[in-house]
């Protein structure tokens, strides 16, 4: 890569930075056309990519880039693990859940991270394996129990899995501590208050949620987040 192409590559990186995420992505997009192969902005386009949610050829094309990236000489072990993590999203919302799993099961052995500790916990609720999704997600809380992806997933598990309402509440009530402004800890948060007659509170937690970034391992979306602030 030459080095206008490397300040095209920190131009558009710089206006994701700066939160200008539609430009940044046009820039990714003019560098992908052009030939250009370069994880460091191959990864955060795939992830912009993931986070539009525009449907299947929009995730066909995040592991099309993905398949040429991970051909780049000397990718970091990061790299590599971010590459696992966007592919199997990416296979995660075009139907192919076991084989997400299976990917990030893989992925697991290599790279350890925090990142797929989050990811993999989730599919597991999300594939509803009982055994499995606790016993990793257990395995996560060992791993980092500060974390609030993780301690919402093991929330998750007992309300989606398991059915236990009562278990999941205080792994709800830790991860919203830790980040009032987490997504999915928010929406089942509001279920209680809705649950409970608390209607104000719960349209607050909604109206949070809708502000906030969704992401393609996000079990509340707009439209279930919607659909519940009728209720409120």
């Amino acid at each position: 890569m030459g080095f206008m192409d490397q300040l095209k590559v920190r131009k558009a990186m710089a206006l994701q930075q700066k939160g200008q995420k539609e430009e940044a992505m046009q820039e990714y997009e003019k560098l992908y056309q052009a030939g250009i192969i370069e994880p460091n902005y191959l990864l955060p386009y795939t992830v912009l990519l993931l986070k539009k949610n525009d449907g299947q050829e929009n995730y066909e094309k995040v592991k099309e880039i993905l398949k040429k990236a991970e051909k780049y000489p000397n990718l970091n072990a990061s790299q590599k693990q971010q590459i696992h993590l966007n592919y199997a999203c990416a296979q995660y919302r075009l139907g192919h859940l076991p084989e997400a799993i299976h990917l990030l099961e893989a992925s697991m052995q290599k790279y350890p991270f925090g990142t797929t500790y989050q990811a993999l916990g989730y599919l597991y609720v999300e594939a509803g394996d009982v055994e499995k999704g606790l016993e990793f997600n257990q395995k996560a809380l060992e791993y980092d129990d500060e974390d609030p992806v993780v301690i919402d997933n093991m929330g998750q598990y007992y309300y989606r899995v398991l059915g236990d309402k009562e278990q999941a509440l205080p792994y709800f009530e830790k991860a919203h501590g830790i980040n009032p402004k987490q997504l999915d800890t928010n929406y089942f948060l509001a279920l209680y208050d809705l649950e409970a007659g608390r209607k104000q509170e719960a349209r607050e937690k909604l109206e949070t949620v809708l502000s906030g970034n969704f992401s393609p391992l996000n079990y509340a979306t707009r439209e279930r987040v919607e659909e519940l602030l009728r209720q409120c």
